[in-house]
């Protein structure tokens, strides 16, 4: 599943294909605290629908006539606006700043072979990078990201690189009460979550309706769903017989963040068995034991409120 705010390319295509026309408003360059993050992409239809955000609602309004009237002219457009101080406060920032969008009306600029093959790297996980030159409006797209770490403007200036790595995934051992406040809360998030255990009483639709759910043992089940760099896993069930190989298979996995439910006791003993096991202490260290940040959470939905703030400093700030 696509964040509804990280779709943008995908329901550009479907209505580029519907013949109502689609263009894609992408941000390119930030000054101050601006609202959205370079790469942060709004798409606008030909009957003026809208999805996804440049700017949290400041100027949004704008950038949606300004796309209107690029797709009738069939013409890119680089548009800057300065978020003002009452404007940034009204969608929860301390003050303004300066935001720089690029306008790309599907077909006539950006061309459809090229958003198809975005569309299908990002269907299947892979990481894939859009350019697209301001001076000439040359474009480029190749899957990979490369050597460049970051959307952004390349040292000309002028050559903007839109990265689209795969979206987040969270990966959930052990569904007990804090998983089920934990998943809604890391979907809305920009997570998409799975739930494995085996025991078909806890792993259940009426406890988790509409959810992914794994009955197969864990590491059986993560070994098929995969690990990667883009996914967080958490182990809730406090048994290491589920615990202990899906533990194993995730220290061999590049997945971001892994924590592991459990008192500093029970942490030190589950060390113990890693590293009789043979890893060494930069992998055991990997894992985050107590889970979580230390927000003195008790109830289930506190917890679950501490795991996702840890997965989200991990992902942020390493």
């Amino acid at each position: 599943m696509i964040d509804p705010l990280d779709d943008a390319p995908e329901r550009a295509l479907a209505w580029h294909r519907d013949g109502v026309g689609a263009a894609l408003a992408t941000v390119v360059e930030t000054w101050g605290s601006a609202p959205r993050q370079v790469g942060a992409q709004l798409v606008v239809s030909g009957a003026g629908a809208m999805e996804g955000s440049v700017s949290g609602g400041c100027v949004e309004g704008a950038v949606v006539l300004e796309a209107m009237e690029a797709l009738e002219t069939g013409t890119p457009k680089l548009l800057e606006y300065g978020v003002s101080d009452d404007d940034a406060f009204a969608v929860g920032l301390a003050c303004g700043g300066t935001i720089r969008i690029l306008v790309e009306p599907i077909g006539a600029a950006m061309p459809e072979d090229m958003l198809d093959k975005l569309v299908a790297a990002r269907a299947t996980r892979t990481a894939a990078r859009y350019e697209v030159n301001t001076g000439t409006w040359a474009r480029r797209f190749e899957q990979g990201a490369g050597d460049f770490a970051k959307s952004g403007f390349r040292a000309d200036s002028e050559t903007f690189v839109a990265l689209h790595n795969p979206p987040l995934r969270l990966a959930v051992v052990g569904a007990v009460h804090i998983a089920q406040a934990l998943v809604p809360m890391a979907r809305i998030a920009g997570f998409d979550p799975a739930i494995i255990d085996p025991r078909g009483a806890f792993g259940s639709e009426d406890r988790f309706p509409g959810e992914t759910l794994l009955t197969d043992w864990p590491d059986e089940a993560l070994a098929e769903w995969g690990l990667d760099a883009r996914t967080a896993l958490v182990l809730l069930t406090h048994d290491p017989k589920l615990d202990a190989a899906a533990l194993h298979l995730a220290l061999r996995s590049q997945a971001f963040y892994i924590g592991a439910l459990g008192s500093p006791r029970t942490h030190a003993k589950r060390a113990e068995r890693l590293a009789a096991a043979g890893f060494g202490a930069d992998d055991i260290a990997r894992i985050h034991g107590p889970i979580g940040l230390d927000i003195g959470a008790r109830s289930p939905q506190e917890i679950a409120v501490s795991i996702l703030a840890e997965m989200v400093h991990v992902l942020r700030r390493g």
